[in-house]
């Protein structure tokens, strides 16, 4: 094991190539990957930009960015209705998200291919016990 590369390493090299294929496979459809994550949040139901901000937090880049940079062409799209509470998903947007979970769920088929399911269940729990170990907290 003392050849073997750190974990660190393998995080910071799977974590850059999923951020790859998930920009371009989305790409393809007219959304970023953030723009996907917020949908998704949105399917649970109407939010704040305080809300989505939160809950997509590990994907915003440092500096000040908002949810509000990405929510002007998914409303634009007629796919997030602003309302006077928050934003929420509109039928377009609810059948554009079932489509997409379709294309990212094939992305995620490709992406564990080889993996049984017990290993894959394993490493998310483990990454997540490392991650509460560290400080983290899931506050969203």
């Amino acid at each position: 094991m003392a050849d073997q590369r750190p974990i660190g390493y393998w995080l910071r090299l799977v974590d850059g190539l999923i951020d790859e294929q998930f920009a371009r496979t989305l790409d393809e459809h007219g959304v970023t990957r953030m723009q996907w994550q917020l949908l998704n949040v949105l399917a649970r139901g109407q939010a704040s930009v305080e809300m989505l901000d939160a809950a997509v937090a590990p994907f915003l880049v440092a500096g000040g960015e908002t949810t509000l940079d990405h929510l002007t062409e998914l409303i634009d799209s007629a796919w997030v209705d602003a309302t006077p509470t928050g934003y929420e998903l509109t039928e377009r947007g609810h059948g554009a998200l079932d489509r997409l979970t379709n294309v990212v769920a094939e992305q995620r088929t490709v992406m564990s291919a080889g993996v049984a399911e017990g290993d894959y269940l394993t490493t998310v729990n483990t990454l997540e016990q490392m991650a509460l170990n560290l400080g983290w907290r899931d506050d969203a």
